[in-house]
């Protein structure tokens, strides 16, 4: 995802891109390109079971910048597993190996899981699981591929967290009893959603976002709204309304923190306008919501591991997402 579409749609603060750093890609860009196509060549090490269980350990940390919620119908514990089991294949971009092994565990957790091709894309898949009902459906989204660079990112938080969200909230409300003449409700797990190879950082909206705008294209007419979870899990989590979110949409979710008692987690001012998975579905007509806590310190970095995010954390946003789904169902 990128920042502040207006400001020319870049991922990082215009400050950084200097005219040395031109200069230096300019010089090097081929050999990149040509070293991470498909991001398997030479990767890095996943991490150590024992890490991964170490940092698992810090992450059940207590929290005390986020409320404890008073609903439990989501497992926190679950979810951290479930990020865990994604990190330990280690840093895992669209179209590379570690990714396509990753997939078959993934699908095996969704309802009714099937890949769907992202049209364009050879060897890109969206996973989709559904609890059928009436159209239009509702639909819970994250991406679940990393970024080609840094080498050895594994994205606790971008996006193994929304990812576990997705999967858990959808066990949790597949669990519960339907409601008569329940809306459909559809769990999407996003390939492409970073930069493929050679992609342009300053563009990111069109070279990125690669499942997203394959899903919106094929089903935008089967749906009703739509929730991405991005940056969902790091300690002190803060939710703002990304400024482009459908407003009435993030008011309902916002509501469901509140029932959750997590409404601390959603403060009222907007947060900012952010390139990601919700805008291709705004821009299809669907009303959409992006769940990102931008400033998240760790973010875009190898920084970004398990040990940064927060039981509590995915706690909340869990709770908050499963209420919202029941909601939106039964409207």
């Amino acid at each position: 995802m990128a920042t502040e579409r207006a400001a020319t749609n870049r991922r990082r603060p215009l400050a950084l891109f200097v005219g040395a750093l031109v200069a230096v890609v300019i010089a090097a860009g081929v050999v990149v390109v040509a070293t991470r196509a498909g991001g398997d060549s030479s990767p890095a090490p996943p991490p150590s079971a024992r890490t991964l269980a170490a940092e698992l350990a810090r992450a059940r940390r207590p929290d005390p910048a986020v409320p404890v919620a008073t609903t439990h119908r989501f497992d926190a514990g679950r979810a951290l597993e479930l990020v865990r089991m994604q990190l330990a294949v280690g840093q895992r971009p669209s179209g590379s190996r570690r990714l396509a092994r990753l997939r078959t565990r993934l699908l095996a957790r969704l309802p009714q899981g099937r890949r769907e091709p992202v049209a364009g894309h050879p060897g890109l898949y969206n996973l989709v699981g559904r609890l059928p009902g009436r159209l239009p459906a509702v639909v819970l989204a994250a991406h679940y591929d990393t970024q080609i660079e840094p080498r050895g990112f594994v994205g606790a938080n971008d996006s193994a967290a929304g990812t576990a969200v997705v999967l858990e909230a959808a066990r949790a409300l597949g669990r519960a009893a339907r409601p008569t003449d329940a809306r459909e409700v559809r769990f999407v797990l996003l390939d492409g959603e970073e930069l493929p190879p050679g992609g342009d950082d300053a563009h990111f909206e069109r070279d990125g976002l690669r499942g997203s705008k394959a899903y919106a294209a094929a089903h935008a007419g089967e749906l009703g709204a739509v929730a991405v979870a991005d940056y969902v899990a790091g300690r002190g989590l803060r939710l703002p309304r990304e400024r482009q979110s459908d407003l009435p949409l993030w008011s309902r979710v916002a509501a469901a923190a509140g029932r959750a008692g997590v409404g601390r987690v959603f403060p009222v001012e907007d947060g900012p306008a952010i390139v990601d998975d919700h805008l291709p579905f705004l821009e299809a007509g669907v009303p959409a919501v992006d769940l990102i806590d931008w400033d998240y310190p760790y973010k875009q970095g190898t920084g970004d591991r398990l040990e940064r995010l927060s039981a509590r954390a995915i706690d909340a946003t869990g709770e908050t997402l499963v209420g919202w789904l029941d909601a939106e169902r039964r409207r």
